[in-house]
């Protein structure tokens, strides 16, 4: 899709240039006065929250927003490939992928060994990322990434809309309810903001609060939780722009870095004319804040086009642009309990994104590490909230978040100094070797991470079963469930069974049978049906509840190597009944294809097969063997509440 060619309209890219006009904000209302869930802040963590709860009708959310109204122009813009596989639990891949400029290249230049005033492309390469998911690394305004999630939430059962416009003013935990979980012990005061002759002040209470109001949190200094890190004291300059000019790789991802006026980083934006330019500034004195340059973005345009000497740069529009200094900082918490949590509280209150980690920009990692943050917590709450999981499941966020938070700031401050012809704040450091070799190898290296497809999480009741993974060995334990095709059944019809993992807080248990048919009674996938469709024996059975469908809690699927399989040979839990009508379900059943086959892709034992245990966020709980009956049952009982 092209689009912005006669200036950059923020809104919806179905529509065109012309006729393109930008979300209105609802009509103010006032907040409700108690709530299971408040959230605040509208940011990509705040939205993915919402948007997943907004899936419970038992569940009252609320989320606050300080702006008047939905975002038009994006801070952030790459969608990394695990965001775009998140999004697909949403049902919302394919706008985005249609939408998004794919990156497919990554291109680096140098000082020009012969004229060294100028700059000289060494080489281009491959993307890194390609292959490591169905979906490719993306870049669009992060403002139709909340366009989506804001639709999905309207359109949900609970039609849930921001409150935008709101200020908080104060928020207070009362520990004396927090550990009396039918409790409301967060009581938010907000101040309302909108065009009224006098402010007025809002409170509303609630069982739980999410903090997802950015790098100047006022939920985390509410909750006295402060951030650990520092500044490599160094400013950048971003900017989103039209312009002309004769640089051969503007519509490529580059890596320049010149002889004496600093680097840029060139990221094409979509639409075909849009590009962001991130541009290396002056080193600040310690303590000093990069608005303290006094820096108009002529300056940026200015340095950018020292740079890329002997290229032109004819900047014809400006649609965003801001100056930045590089930093790294973690939340010393991620929640309200106390360091380590010796006594083994449940939180109530949470910091999540921006809230509780910051870095720089030019690793497009803020949006995509801030949007798994609360992807990890929704599911844990609506789990909880519903009465289905014990509630220490809400203890899991922090230590399974944390975690990921020091290997952005990690990989973001090496990233910085690689990027950066001088890193530093020491003005008296001599400048880094001009050569764009070590970004490629850092690229190169952490292309997992940056796409977001090797963060896993570490073993505990929520990841085990590790002494099996010998399984399959293409699904790792504790990272997400790395898509592949199989062919269903009924119809014959090639699926993504990654696509099956909705975000709908619901667990995925996938059969891969063995090298028996499943016909065969005393065959393992025989024998593990039977055990699951008994009610006195199945963990299935045991988390469904009363009068719901067989699926409800426990979503069964079935891959089979045999291709010479009828649906009305399969056993009946494979294709239940379901619904008012008592439908059948024939989408639960598949084989493998030659041309694709998954126990190939994914290192499935042929002759044992396995069971793959998925949560509600994607994430691959446990691989267990087809006989494993007893450590299967007992993996949910950790948790789960009958």
């Amino acid at each position: 899709m092209q689009y912005h060619l006669n200036g950059f309209k923020p809104g919806n890219y179905q529509i065109a240039d012309s006729a393109r006009q930008p979300a209105s904000p609802p009509p103010m209302v006032d907040l409700p006065t108690e709530v299971d869930v408040l959230i605040v802040g509208c940011g990509p963590a705040g939205l993915a929250l919402a948007r997943q709860l907004s899936e419970f009708a038992d569940i009252k959310t609320c989320i606050v927003e300080q702006k008047p109204g939905p975002l038009l122009f994006g801070q952030a813009d790459g969608i990394s490939c695990r965001t775009m596989e998140i999004m697909e639990g949403f049902n919302s891949s394919e706008l985005l992928v249609k939408e998004t400029y794919q990156l497919h290249q990554n291109a680096f230049w140098e000082p020009d060994a012969q004229h060294p005033e100028n700059i000289k492309r060494t080489h281009k390469v491959r993307d890194a990322r390609l292959g490591l998911s169905e979906f490719t690394h993306g870049v669009v305004n992060q403002a139709r990434l909340h366009d989506i999630l804001l639709e999905g939430m309207a359109n949900s059962v609970t039609h849930l809309i921001p409150h935008y416009n709101r200020r908080l003013l104060e928020l207070e935990v009362d520990k004396s309810l927090t550990q009396n979980l039918s409790a409301h012990p967060i009581t938010a005061t907000f101040e309302r903001k909108d065009a009224t002759p006098s402010s007025k002040v809002e409170t509303i209470k609630a069982r739980y609060v999410v903090g997802c109001d950015g790098a100047r949190s006022a939920v985390r200094k509410n909750l006295g939780i402060e951030l650990q890190g520092d500044s490599a004291n160094k400013a950048w300059g971003v900017m989103d722009v039209l312009l002309v000019t004769d640089f051969p790789d503007i519509r490529v991802k580059s890596f320049i870095q010149s002889k004496d006026n600093g680097a840029v980083m060139i990221v094409p934006r979509e639409g075909g004319y849009l590009v962001r330019l991130y541009v290396e500034l002056d080193l600040l004195d310690k303590g000093h804040r990069a608005a303290e340059l006094n820096l108009t973005v002529d300056d940026i345009i200015a340095k950018a086009k020292l740079i890329l000497n002997p290229y032109q740069l004819d900047v014809k529009e400006v649609a965003w642009w801001s100056i930045y200094e590089v930093g790294q900082r973690v939340a010393e918490s991620f929640d309200d309990t106390p360091a380590g949590n010796p006594q083994g509280l449940i939180p109530r209150a949470f910091v999540a994104g921006d809230a509780c980690h910051t870095h720089s920009p030019k690793g497009g990692w803020g949006l995509n590490t801030s949007l798994p943050d609360t992807f990890n917590l929704g599911w844990k709450l609506a789990a909880v909230l519903q009465g289905k999981s014990d509630p220490r499941l809400l203890q899991t966020y922090e230590a399974e978040r944390r975690k990921v938070a020091f290997m952005l700031i990690n990989a973001d401050r090496e990233m910085s100094a690689l990027v950066a012809t001088r890193p530093t704040a020491d003005k008296n450091s001599q400048p880094v070797k001009k050569s764009t070799a070590d970004i490629e190898q850092f690229v190169a290296r952490q292309n997992g991470f940056i796409a977001g497809t090797s963060i896993g999480y570490d073993q505990s009741y929520l990841c085990t079963g590790h002494e099996n993974q010998h399984l399959a060995t293409g699904f790792h334990i504790g990272e997400r469930f790395h898509s592949a095709k199989a062919v269903r059944l009924a119809d014959g019809c090639p699926v993504h069974l990654g696509h099956l993992n909705k975000a709908d807080g619901r667990w995925r248990l996938f059969i891969f049978g063995s090298q028996q048919s499943p016909l065969e009674a005393t065959s393992d996938s025989a024998r593990l049906v039977d055990f699951l469709a008994n009610a006195a024996t199945s963990p299935v059975q045991k988390y469904t509840p009363a009068g719901a469908d067989i699926d409800s809690v426990i979503d069964l699927y079935a891959v089979f190597q045999q291709q010479d399989l009828s649906i009305e040979a399969m056993p009946e839990l494979l294709w239940p009944a379901k619904g008012r009508y008592g439908l059948r379900d024939y989408e639960k059943i598949f084989r493998t294809d030659q041309a694709m086959d998954i126990f190939e892709q994914r290192g499935i034992d042929r002759t044992r097969g396995c069971m793959v245990v998925v949560r509600p966020d994607q994430h691959i709980a446990t691989i267990l063997p087809l006989n494993g009956y007893d450590q299967l049952s007992a993996f949910f009982d950790a948790f789960m509440l009958p």
